[in-house]
């Protein structure tokens, strides 16, 4: 029981850090990846064909890892039900994250010619990593609501993270139908929104594995004291 502040703390810390990484887009800002940030999918950046591609990959690569090791301390820190199910969920949003470098696109649409939208095995991983993120988050929120465990946080702000990235994520569609333009502003919404998310949780985990680690150590001590 007294792992727990730790494993929390460390939990929160991965989780924090993802949070920044996961938003490695901005990197374009001050790299000349030839690629506009309003009308291209931020895939594109480690596209097998792209200047900045190992860069990009190995970013995503860390980010995914810090994602896998702090679900997996948090599954040993949060109690069971929903949201041992979040945790497994955030998992294998970094497993399938990961899946998602390993699988490239082969070129970038938004700037090459005759390039595919997409390619059907990368298309099918983006697609497990939206449908983990989102199963995570929706069970958290709904453990949270049911105070399984009390995350505060997480039950007042979720909801709100949950609609906006999924608004956002469904708006980046329209190149798949025909309608480009746009897109990539709305990912990059999309995933301005992940990175809130996983600091929210963050610190919803870190306070319950403190507020849980402060019960321990009341419950050891009256226990010492009852047998004096």
């Amino acid at each position: 029981m007294r792992l727990r502040p730790t494993r929390g703390t460390a939990a929160a810390g991965l989780l924090l850090a993802a949070s920044v990484v996961y938003n490695d887009w901005v990197l374009q800002f001050f790299l000349p990846t030839g690629l506009h940030q309003r009308d291209s999918y931020v895939s594109e950046l480690f596209a097998a064909d792209q200047p900045y591609r190992i860069l990009f990959s190995l970013v995503e690569s860390a980010c995914a890892a810090l994602v896998v090791t702090g679900g997996a301390l948090a599954w040993s820190v949060l109690p069971g039900g929903r949201a041992s199910a979040g945790c497994a969920a955030t998992v294998a949003f970094g497993v399938f994250s990961i899946a998602d470098v390993l699988l490239p696109l082969h070129c970038a649409p938004s700037v090459e010619r005759g390039c595919p939208e997409g390619s059907p095995w990368h298309t099918t991983t983006s697609g497990m990593v939206h449908f983990a993120l989102f199963a995570s988050m929706a069970l958290f929120i709904t453990a949270a609501r049911r105070g399984n465990p009390p995350l505060e946080i997480v039950r007042r702000w979720g909801p709100w993270l949950l609609a906006v990235s999924m608004t956002a994520a469904i708006l980046t569609v329209g190149p798949f139908f025909g309608h480009p333009g746009g897109h990539g502003l709305a990912q990059r919404i999309h995933l301005t929104s992940v990175g809130v998310w996983f600091a929210l949780l963050a610190v919803a985990i870190f306070r319950y594995g403190a507020e849980e680690g402060r019960r321990d150590a009341e419950c050891v001590d009256s226990q010492h004291h009852s047998q004096l």
